[in-house]
């Protein structure tokens, strides 16, 4: 095989991958706690953290010492193995997800070609779905384990309210495995820079579906129940502190942080830079290659540490988009009410996700027995789904959820209210009208 890595060089390429990337994701989770006080401050107008170092950069460092020598408590009634595990299962899930998203071209080396990704599963997209699954139990763990009703009601608003959209982003992917033939996120992204089209454009309605069950995965406003504040004084963590609260909010980061690059890699090509191939690098047969000729042959990929480091600042910038998303939404939108959650994701989301993946492999199916190819696939599957896109958000939301309060309020949603008629005791009205003259 081209340029395949001895067995100790592999050893130490996996270790340091490994290394590097487990502390990258724990500095830009820390870092990412500032750029939510630093976005929700401009969009308030206010400052912000910017006292602890030049531009308050060692702020996260300042915070996380704190969590450390705060006091540990632990309630009496509580269980004491289980409340000690919950912050760890919601931290793990978290950042072992990460180790199958390829986030740069591949890096030629004296000892051999290294992939960028620690760990190039076949099974990534399944992997990805079943980590992010276990997510749940450390949340609903965590308010169980606590022996306190308010952290209780938020760990069962939780699981009822993650169960519930892992389906509808299930159900998101099955459009992007049906054109990328694979699941495997390399091949993913292999095949987005193949077909000239991001898949967000012939996929459209499946990345909205995606980045709505990504925010109800990830707890975050507007689906932010399991906390909710104003209800549930902090919700499943209630009763947390030091560095296990903290450990709550590292997961929360972290998963933010992961669903990010999945977004940029599913749907925006991943570390594949727009309006470029040169770049482009597949290992096809036991050789890289950067795409085929018009006959078919393959065309040699020409590696190097620049491009390498080009691909990794595009994945950077894509994730770092959905990232700045995440927070800009959390400080725009109110919380929805536990019935509108229901709604959206089993009687809007759940049909529209079943619906699509029909339409799209129908029109999958059609394309490929009039041997459309290349850019005219794209071109006819992105007109299909801008038209399922047009119905989910014009047709069938009916503005009763996507536009909230701003939406007349006939078409608002609400809980049913039933008249009630008044009962007045017996001399009530004897009593109302005494002293008026009235008989």
């Amino acid at each position: 095989m081209e340029g395949e890595l001895s067995q100790t060089a592999f050893i130490v390429s996996s270790t340091m991958k490994v290394f590097w990337v487990f502390t990258a994701v724990m500095i830009i989770v820390a870092f990412m706690t500032l750029l939510e006080r630093r976005v929700s401050a401009f969009i308030q107008d206010r400052l912000g953290p910017n006292r602890v170092g030049p531009f308050g950069l060692l702020q996260p460092i300042a915070d996380g010492l704190k969590n450390i020598l705060k006091e540990e408590t632990l309630p009496a009634t509580a269980n004491r193995p289980f409340f000690i595990l919950a912050p760890m299962l919601s931290v793990m899930p978290a950042v072992v997800t990460f180790a199958v998203i390829p986030f740069a071209a591949p890096l030629p080396t004296p000892w051999g070609v290294v992939d960028m990704i620690v760990a190039d599963l076949p099974i990534g997209i399944l992997y990805i779905l079943a980590m992010a699954s276990l997510g749940v139990y450390g949340i609903f763990l965590g308010g169980w384990a606590s022996n306190n009703k308010y952290a209780f009601l938020g760990a069962v608003r939780s699981s009822s309210q993650m169960v519930s959209y892992e389906v509808a982003l299930g159900l998101s992917l099955v459009p992007v495995l049906m054109l990328a033939g694979n699941v495997t996120l390399t091949d993913i992204v292999w095949q987005q820079q193949q077909l000239g089209f991001w898949f967000v454009f012939p996929l459209s309605l499946a990345f909205i579906l995606f980045v709505i069950s990504a925010f109800a995965e990830t707890n975050r406003l507007p689906f932010d129940l399991p906390e909710a504040e104003s209800e549930l004084i902090t919700g499943y963590h209630t009763e947390y502190s030091s560095m296990k609260f903290s450990m709550f909010f590292i997961a929360e980061y972290a998963h933010i942080l992961t669903a990010a690059a999945l977004m940029a890699t599913l749907f925006l090509g991943g570390w594949s830079i727009p309006f470029w191939s040169g770049a482009n690098a597949y290992l096809h047969e036991g050789m890289w290659i950067q795409g085929f000729t018009d006959a078919g042959e393959p065309i040699p990929a020409e590696l190097a540490w620049w491009k390498t480091l080009l691909t990794f600042l595009s994945f950077a910038l894509k994730t770092g988009f959905f990232v700045l998303v995440f927070v800009w939404v959390r400080w725009t939108l109110p919380r929805f009410r536990y019935d509108q959650v229901m709604h959206l994701g089993w009687k809007v989301m759940l049909p529209a996700a079943l619906a699509y993946v029909m339409i799209v492999a129908a029109t999958i199916l059609v394309l490929d027995q009039l041997a459309v190819e290349g850019f005219l696939f794209g071109l006819a599957l992105t007109l299909v789904s801008l038209v399922c896109t047009f119905v989910f958000v014009f047709v069938l939301d009916r503005d009763r959820i996507m536009a909230g309060s701003a939406a007349p309020p006939e078409k608002r949603m609400s809980p049913p209210v039933r008249e009630v008629q008044e009962v007045r005791p017996a001399g009530a009205g004897d009593l109302a009208t005494r002293g008026t003259g009235e008989r």
